[in-house]
């Protein structure tokens, strides 16, 4: 990446384990980039490259919110552990779906400073936002999910918890429970391990 002149953070599953939540074997290694790259294999190890727009991923990829990992090649950045949540969210399906963010956000939430936290917040959307401190209070973090309540108080309409979740017959879609506190539709069951 430095070679090619495109700044970079390792985020998502990778960053996840690197963190301390390793309960999926991480096949491959996702990294945000601020343009469209095609994803490639070096050898037995997969790169996949997901694209954040450049204003957010400028605001996002600063040193305060990153850490650094060991590599082949020297260091490496990888997102920080708020920056690491908030990504899953954001990119829930490529973090392997509702479920897998889930065990994630219990693993890692305790980890995050809730201050750090609110403050990055600022950068993501605000239906991530509202989904992570979801995922915060069903896991036992509300000292964590207490400082994103703000960003649900300024929600105009409900979103979906998993928006790649469609009924099948659109008057289902009615009877779904919603959370009013965080202005979602819990459309899908959310599972964690203990």
């Amino acid at each position: 990446m430095k070679h090619q002149g495109i700044d970079y953070r390792i985020s998502l599953l990778r960053a996840a384990a690197f963190h301390g939540s390793s309960h999926q074997a991480v096949m491959v290694l996702q990294v945000l980039v601020p343009r469209q790259l095609r994803k490639f294999d070096i050898g037995r190890h997969r790169l996949q490259f997901i694209y954040q727009t450049l204003s957010a991923f400028s605001q996002a990829n600063k040193p305060e919110w990153l850490a650094q990992i060991k590599s082949d090649a020297g260091y490496a950045k990888v997102a920080g552990v708020e920056l690491t949540l908030l990504d899953c969210v954001r990119y829930l399906h490529r973090a392997a779906g509702i479920n897998s963010v889930a065990q994630i956000v219990k693993d890692l939430g305790a980890k995050a400073d809730p201050h750090r936290l609110a403050r990055l917040a600022n950068i993501y959307e605000n239906s991530s936002v509202r989904r992570l401190g979801y995922l915060l209070e069903l896991a036992g973090h509300a000292r964590h999910a207490k400082v994103l309540e703000p960003f649900a108080r300024k929600a105009k309409s409900l979103k979906p918890l998993d928006p790649a979740v469609k009924p099948l017959i659109a008057s289902l879609a009615a009877s779904k429970e919603r959370n009013p506190k965080w202005m979602l539709v819990i459309d899908e069951p959310v599972e964690v391990i203990s």
